[in-house]
């Protein structure tokens, strides 16, 4: 989750293990990685949505006020216990905090599964079939699990932009990375023309 690197501090650590320490009492790896997937969707609206973004960070609201309006949004929509620590965040004013909580989270995650973030850009989105080829590949060359998070460049005339967590690579990685992307590049171009073609066709 690249948009998360270098901003954890001793205090998001903090939440991010008392978190880590709910799920995995909850359920495991299983309710984990549930978190860690609430934890993203929410960071992803908030840099999607300023406004969204305003109303985390905010110190002019109130703290019964955004409790509410959590409950509101979130309600049903994330696990109890991924609510109730947003609404900790809230009561103990740390929601500011929240991006480097994430990153905090993520990197016990990555620590515990041996996992490694891996962000793709692409001009046109990918699909499942594309992600998991990807996923296979990077996994052969990384020799780690990879967890891929596929986003959209329309500013992007074409290829496949790569970011493998914020660790350095050595060349030889390096050179397999840069190869991989340009065969994917190729590859995932034509399958997503096929797939408007279809669309078209289809409607």
């Amino acid at each position: 989750m690249s948009d998360h690197a270098g901003q954890v501090d001793a205090v998001a650590r903090v939440y991010a293990r008392s978190l880590f320490e709910v799920a995995e009492a909850r359920g495991g790896r299983g309710a984990i990685e549930e978190t860690m997937d609430e934890l993203e969707a929410i960071s992803e609206l908030a840099r999607q949505d300023r406004g969204f973004a305003e109303f985390l960070s905010s110190a002019i609201i109130p703290a019964p006020r955004r409790a509410a309006s959590l409950r509101a949004i979130l309600g049903g929509r994330v696990s109890d216990p991924t609510l109730n620590f947003l609404l900790v965040l809230n009561e103990k004013g740390r929601l500011g905090r929240f991006e480097s909580i994430v990153s905090a989270f993520d990197e016990l995650v990555q620590e515990r599964f041996g996992r490694v973030e891996v962000d793709v850009w692409t001009a046109a989105p990918i699909d499942a079939a594309l992600r998991d080829r990807l996923a296979g590949r990077l996994r052969d060359i990384l020799k780690r699990e990879p967890v891929v998070h596929a986003y959209t460049d329309p500013s992007m005339i074409g290829g496949i932009r790569l970011q493998v967590g914020d660790q350095m690579i050595d060349g030889s990685v390096a050179t397999r990375l840069r190869r991989l992307g340009e065969r994917l590049a190729a590859d995932g171009g034509a399958e997503v023309r096929a797939h408007v073609e279809r669309f078209v066709e289809d409607g």
